[in-house]
């Protein structure tokens, strides 16, 4: 024995099983980490081919419009159910608290700031992206494996400037244009709330929220929703551009894109309040 205790088998299999469990799960989250970084690099690279196209001006603005239309109007509905029930929420909510203290009266004053900061352009990113996202990357994915791309490139066109530029132009437009629209709805529909439960004047409600906001508050939520705008389109474009496997694969994608921009949303949302806070 040389004084040293012999390991039994029992303990040498169970330790090299512990050593092999331990691989198993190392491998496939650096196999992970790696395929997200990898990923990160394609989306980045997407958006500076987009960028230089768009500079460059190589495509329609007829395509433009269509997206408009197509992103854009088509999502009122839900932008406005959104905008509504976010508004009568928070501004019962923030009127039961204040009135604790006997400030209910002040209410407009943060209703306004919540909904011009973060509320309006974050959950009209949250849900309307949801929709234009997975139809951007379903569209595109549709596309993708029934050859179709390839046969823009055949015909000589540029699927990016063709099929990238005009939706990545048209959330840059969409999204703010909806965010501030949100805006102006879930004012109203809190000032309605309040005006019902509190019987607190709707003159009084839009004076304070007057008299507090200002334009600084206005434009931070609105570039929100323009970079917010901007994750959505070339997400749900990378990954339609890349979709596999037939049918199965698009559907993938779609998950896929919700599942992305709703978390960049959210840490873009973050970083994004740090530096408007900061100015």
């Amino acid at each position: 024995m040389n004084g040293q205790a012999r390991r039994s088998p029992i303990e040498e299999e169970s330790l090299g099983e512990v050593v092999q469990q331990e691989l198993e799960a190392i491998l496939p989250l650096s196999a992970k980490l790696r395929g997200g970084i990898e990923q990160a690099g394609g989306v980045a690279l997407l958006f500076a081919r987009a960028a230089a196209r768009a500079l460059g001006k190589k495509f329609t603005f007829f395509d433009v419009a269509y997206q408009i239309e197509a992103l854009g109007t088509r999502s009122l509905s839900i932008a406005i159910l959104t905008a509504t029930f976010a508004g009568l929420v928070i501004s019962v909510q923030f009127a039961f608290t204040m009135a604790r203290f006997g400030v209910q009266h002040t209410v407009g004053r943060v209703v306004v700031l919540a909904l011009f900061r973060e509320l309006g352009p974050t959950l009209t990113a949250l849900t309307v992206g949801a929709r234009i996202g997975s139809g951007i990357a379903a569209e595109l994915g549709s596309m993708k494996v029934t050859e179709q791309i390839d046969a823009v490139r055949v015909l000589g066109a540029d699927p990016i400037a063709k099929l990238v530029v005009p939706r990545l132009l048209a959330c840059l437009i969409v999204i703010p244009a909806l965010s501030v629209l949100a805006d102006v709805i879930g004012l109203v529909a809190g000032a309605g709330v309040i005006r019902l439960e509190y019987a607190i004047p709707l003159n009084q409600f839009f004076q304070s929220a007057i008299e507090t906001a200002v334009l600084r508050d206005f434009t931070s939520g609105v570039g929100k929703a323009a970079v917010f705008g901007l994750i959505i389109a070339i997400v749900g474009c990378y990954k339609g551009l890349n979709a596999e496997g037939g049918t199965e694969g698009v559907g993938r994608a779609t998950t896929q894109t919700v599942a992305i921009s709703s978390v960049a949303v959210c840490l873009a949302d973050f970083f994004l309040t740090k530096l408007f806070l900061t100015f």
